[in-house]
């Protein structure tokens, strides 16, 4: 039997569904056909916590290192395109920077700062756009900050992220790369040449020189921003989203601001940033009941295995005070398990708490409504929200 007649939910699934609202589907895969050949995928989709946890901890069976792998051909090898001993070789120096403690003594001043200069002209308005006007910004000033870049602002950088997404976009969903994709490459690889080449300055990246090329460290810069700008924003943007839609979740959180902690956690399981991780079977083997050939592509449901009736009871249920939250996977798992997710963590509640002292009366604005979207990447595109007063 061909993997599509063994598997006709997957064979019904269309990409378009899984973009728009994929929670309903994936909860039918999940039960039903685990590990799912989608023909428009072409490749398996795996639904189930324990099975996309083989996945990603299995690096010798399931690996990055392919050349379909879309990042990699835009920027170059990096952490995130290598497995073994070359994948500790790229990762190992960028590691100990984005260690919790590190991170909460190296980034909580900026964090504040830029969190408050970047809400205090938005207060008198009363209504904003947050997506743009604030989370966005956030995520590119802290990714800016971290990396050290010499002479760049955070609209440089922004461009440069933009124009690199798109291409990867392109590769991804088999299309031609535009020029400018390439073009913001060489303008990075520029400035982190000018970065390691300023002794005078401390960096992370002049650190990771010690020990890596230039090239190399150049990859890996962009793919610290590429990971620090987009799933951070969307991080801030669909936890407030989160929270505006459950006043009463809201309202637990506004009496006890240590459950913000769980608010965050609970956003990430609901509605992880990176809703699928790609890997690429290196031998015929099997998962679950599934029958996987060598090469066959294998993306892990981020988005599913978070809603793992099995591990999260009543799992579509948004609670802040969701015992085993953390359980979640939205930073993925094993040797690719995201190196920035302390600094994501602290930025989203960072960014939260302020927001919520600062806006009295925090809402969505009813004629603007949010939703998120995404195959790959998930979130709103926009979040409009009001505010009363003009404190």
């Amino acid at each position: 039997m061909s993997a599509a007649a063994a598997c006709p939910l997957g064979a019904a699934t269309t990409l378009a569904e899984l973009a728009e609202d994929p929670h309903p589907r994936l909860a039918l895969l999940r039960a039903h056909e685990p590990v799912s050949w989608l023909p428009e995928l072409n490749g398996w989709l795996v639904t189930r916590r324990d099975l996309a946890i083989r996945v990603m901890r299995d690096a010798v069976t399931f690996t990055v290192d392919d050349p379909r792998f879309s990042t990699a051909r835009v920027v170059g090898p990096s952490m995130l395109s290598l497995d073994g001993e070359r994948h500790t070789h790229h990762r190992e120096p960028f590691t100990a920077p984005f260690r919790h403690r590190e991170v909460r003594e190296g980034f909580s001043d900026f964090i504040e700062q830029e969190t408050d200069r970047l809400i205090t002209p938005l207060v008198p308005a009363g209504a904003a756009e947050l997506r743009r006007a604030f989370a966005g910004p956030l995520a590119v000033a802290v990714m800016t900050e971290a990396l050290g870049l010499a002479g760049t602002t955070t609209d440089t950088v922004l461009a440069w992220y933009d124009a690199i997404v798109r291409a990867v976009a392109d590769l991804t969903g088999g299309h031609p790369a535009g020029a400018d994709g390439g073009a913001a490459y060489a303008a990075l690889r520029s400035a982190v040449e000018a970065t390691v080449a300023d002794r005078d300055t401390a960096s992370l990246l002049g650190s990771a020189a010690g020990r890596l090329t230039v090239p190399e460290v150049a990859s890996n810069a962009a793919v610290l921003m590429f990971g620090g700008i987009e799933t951070t924003e969307a991080m801030i943007t669909n936890a407030l989203l989160h929270l505006l839609n459950h006043p009463g979740q809201l309202a637990r959180v506004r009496a006890d601001p240590a459950l913000l902690d769980g608010a965050v956690e609970e956003s990430l399981r609901l509605e992880p940033g990176a809703a699928v991780v790609d890997r690429y079977a290196t031998r015929d083997t099997v998962l679950g009941s599934a029958a996987i050939g060598r090469g066959d592509l294998v993306s892990v449901s981020l988005t599913g295995a978070n809603r793992d009736p099995e591990v999260f009871p009543d799992p579509d249920r948004f609670d802040v005070g969701r015992a085993n939250a953390r359980l979640q996977l939205a930073f993925a798992h094993g040797p690719h398990h995201c190196i920035g997710a302390h600094l994501a963590r602290l930025e989203t509640r960072t960014a939260l708490r302020h927001l919520l002292e600062r806006l009295p009366g925090l809402r969505l604005d009813p004629d603007r409504p949010s939703a998120p979207y995404g195959l790959v990447f998930r979130k709103p595109a926009e979040l409009s929200v009001r505010w009363d007063g003009h404190g």
